[in-house]
């Protein structure tokens, strides 16, 4: 056990999930938080327990060779959101490929599958299409930015190098808005106050730019002065929405939205496919990685035109219609019925007929179609980080499709529901991980897995 408030030169061996540095003093566990896989550091003991202590760099006695400046401003560092921004984008990719095959390892007790190295960017820059900022006071000034590690405390953004840089601009634009027309700011504690959040989506192919302020009140004080300033500041601008979210907690979107101008909506493209999107709907955040993650996950599928193809978890239907291009009928299921409706509009708008999109949760909606006779000959599933429901798994099984695509963005809950499908006769036959976040230790994995004949 080590001393709490004195100092020992740890050596970095390894990167934790959450990003932070595992060091070793006389083979004993320090987690530091910055330290580099290579790095030797002297570090200051903040937290010390039997078998772990957690340290706070004090010098960097031997800098790694993956250690890298942070292309960010300095103020930011603490915000939490880019955990691995210190280190070599190479050597980023390396840790995420070794983490999925580690996982499905461990936790899928899977061995000999082929995992693919992770496919980077080549430019892993600007690349989020949504942001979302806590409106918040310091003092008596209003701040829009990002939470401070392990807190709520706002951090007040000037520029952020994940996010589309018209963000920079829509920042100074809402809180000049704030200032001129004393709008008043949610306070967590005591529920009161108006402004809560600003949401921003952007389409990158299109340029369409859609604002929308989360509210604890069913209306703000001078719409027309912020639209004016949108439409003049803000290049693409095309809608204003007000989002209703009078509850309390930390969920960010409420349910109800009131469109304040324009339509609502903005669109974007994956390749040639037009997508409509809504204040609500779910839409991928990087639209680079997307379309090789989407591209990646039909070349699985390996459709040849007379399949049945269920997508599971389908969203607006994003990967439906690229599999409904190559498939002879798709069935797509989602519980959010604001993109179960956005889903079909855009199967309308891309002039794809063989779809049908449900509304419903996934294990009520997807037994319920089987039950009526709908099979498929290929499943694609796409779930939430907490995986698929085994309900759902169940089905699957049931209609004994002969290939599942599985899309995972976690890779504890993907490499469990591979055990549960490896035991019912779905053979894991290869992995190929998308960093679709580049600068955070999160991966997004393509699965392909084949039934096997007995």
């Amino acid at each position: 056990m080590l001393n709490k408030g004195k100092k020992y030169v740890v050596d970095i061996v390894d990167i934790g999930h959450t990003g932070v540095g595992i060091g070793k003093f006389e083979g004993f566990t320090v987690f530091v938080e910055g330290g580099v896989i290579q790095d030797k550091i002297e570090v200051k003991i903040i937290k010390s327990k039997k078998n772990y202590a957690e340290g706070k760099i004090v010098k960097v006695i031997e800098e790694s060779p993956f250690r890298v400046d942070r292309i960010c401003s300095d103020k930011l560092k603490s915000c939490g959101g880019c955990q691995v921004l210190h280190l070599d984008y190479q050597k980023q990719l390396d840790i995420k490929t070794n983490s999925v095959k580690e996982t499905v390892k461990r936790i899928g007790k899977i061995e000999g599958v082929k995992v693919h190295d992770t496919i980077g960017m080549d430019n892993p820059v600007r690349y989020r299409n949504k942001a979302q900022f806590p409106i918040g006071k310091i003092g008596s000034e209003s701040v829009l930015g990002f939470y401070k590690k392990k807190s709520h405390d706002i951090i007040p953004m000037d520029k952020c190098i994940i996010q589309h840089d018209i963000n920079d601009k829509v920042i100074d634009v809402v809180k000049n808005y704030i200032d001129r027309n004393n709008v008043s700011v949610y306070n967590e504690k005591t529920h009161e106050g108006v402004l809560r959040h600003l949401v921003t989506k952007v389409g990158f192919k299109t340029k369409e730019v859609m604002v929308i302020l989360v509210a604890n009140d069913k209306k703000i004080p001078n719409v027309d002065d912020l639209v004016n300033d949108l439409k003049e500041n803000i290049d693409g601008f095309k809608t204003l929405v007000l989002n209703v979210n009078t509850k309390k907690g930390n969920v960010i979107l409420g349910r109800k939205n009131k469109v304040l101008y324009g339509d609502g909506i903005i669109q974007d493209y994956i390749e040639d496919l037009k997508f409509n999107i809504s204040p609500l709907s779910f839409f991928q955040v990087n639209p680079i990685q997307t379309e090789v993650l989407y591209n990646k996950a039909l070349e699985y599928a390996n459709l040849s035109g007379d399949e049945n193809v269920f997508d599971i978890y389908c969203g607006i239907g994003t990967i439906s219609l690229f599999l409904a291009k190559k498939a002879k009928k798709v069935y797509g299921i989602e519980i959010v019925e604001d993109a179960i409706e956005d889903a079909k509009v855009n199967a309308k708008i891309n002039n794809i007929e063989n779809v049908e999109f449900y509304a419903g949760e996934a294990e009520v909606v997807v037994p319920a179609l089987y039950e009526e006779g709908k099979v498929a000959d290929v499943v694609v599933v796409d779930p939430p980080r907490k995986g698929c429901d085994e309900r759902v798994l169940d089905t699957i099984v049931s209609m004994n499709p002969s290939k599942v695509v599985y899309v995972s963005c976690n890779p504890s809950t993907l490499a469990r529901d591979l055990a549960y499908l490896d035991e019912r006769g779905y053979k894991c036959e290869e992995i190929q991980p998308v960093d679709m976040f580049p600068h955070t230790m999160h991966v997004e994995t393509v699965v392909r897995l084949c039934r096997q004949n007995h």
